[in-house]
């Protein structure tokens, strides 16, 4: 019954305080404990491994090779431990306090209808939301949470989440397709309005789309150019022409009745969805729900 399965954890924190500390008598102050009884912690653990972990001498004790590779894991394995109870206590902490979260414009129609029920659970948590569409420092600018579409690089000042992945697709009014006609093919896009996007390099964008199979950049002729994604969707809800949007913006504008996905089969999947959150200390429960929140919502 006394029999060790396994190496007991006060023996290993012995060991590892008498590694760090370079002594038995320092190791024994570090821990609060006497100097035999951090003596006998270490020669249990060897016992129990079969091997010597340090070589001893009158003056200093010092690691074998063996007692190197044991710190190593031991080291990690406590590691481990201290993380998970930090992350046991965020758990159980009730979520409280503002987060501030900066959004891609055109998501802002997304998310802010789904705050209410966010507030309703956790009710303590104060959403400060900022709605824009350029590249923010999450560190630099104070920001809990930052969500942007596109490849990022890796970086060691940011946590990177993927959220989604989203479609590009051709989206028309109701009120002007019934005055135009219907698209039901490719080639009836050159009797149609186009509404383009310029974007902050100046490019004047094009269409990208799915030709039973291929991707063909269409060139259609502008009635409309708008440097502003989230005007370019109010645009083509107004009924001002046909505009290729993303699928999550124009999800609402669906939902709403103000917008008709034209020819779904031409859709082309688009850049993906990361969340960045600032590293060097673990998120906290109010980060924790509000990122989660913006996860669920986008991933429907």
């Amino acid at each position: 019954m006394h029999e060790m399965i396994g190496a007991s954890l006060q023996d290993i924190m012995a060991f590892v305080a008498v590694a760090q500390a370079g002594s038995f008598t320092a190791a024994a102050a570090r821990l609060g404990a006497n100097k035999s009884g951090v003596g006998k912690a270490v020669q249990r653990l060897e016992k129990h491994l079969a091997v010597q972990l340090f070589q001893r001498t009158t003056r200093a004790v010092h690691l074998t090779e063996d007692g190197q590779i044991y710190l190593s894991a031991a080291q990690a394995a406590i590691e481990r431990l201290r993380e998970a109870e930090l992350e046991l206590a965020a758990n159980r902490s009730e979520p409280v306090g503002r987060v501030r979260v900066d959004l891609p414009a055109g998501f802002g129609r997304v998310v802010l209808p789904t705050l209410g029920a966010l507030r309703a659970r956790h009710p303590k948590v104060v959403v400060e939301l900022a709605l824009n569409d350029r590249m923010s420092d999450p560190v630099a600018d104070g920001w809990d949470i930052v969500v942007r579409i596109g490849h990022l690089p890796a970086d060691s000042d940011m946590t990177v989440r993927k959220i989604c992945d989203l479609k590009m697709g051709l989206y028309a009014a109701p009120s002007y397709l019934g005055q135009r006609g219907a698209i039901v093919a490719l080639a009836d896009l050159a009797d149609h309005d186009a509404v383009l996007f310029r974007s902050p390099t100046g490019q004047l964008r094009g269409w990208t789309l799915n030709d039973e199979g291929e991707r063909r950049e269409f060139a259609p002729t502008p009635a409309l150019i708008l440097a502003d994604g989230h005007a370019l969707v109010e645009a083509a809800a107004m009924g001002m022409g046909v505009a290729q949007i993303m699928d999550r913006f124009a999800q609402p504008f669906v939902k709403d009745g103000r917008l008709v996905h034209v020819l779904p089969q031409a859709d082309v999947a688009a850049a993906p969805v990361h969340a960045l959150i600032p590293v060097g200390h673990r998120m906290t429960a109010k980060t924790r729900v509000v990122l989660e929140h913006i996860v669920q919502t986008l991933q429907q």
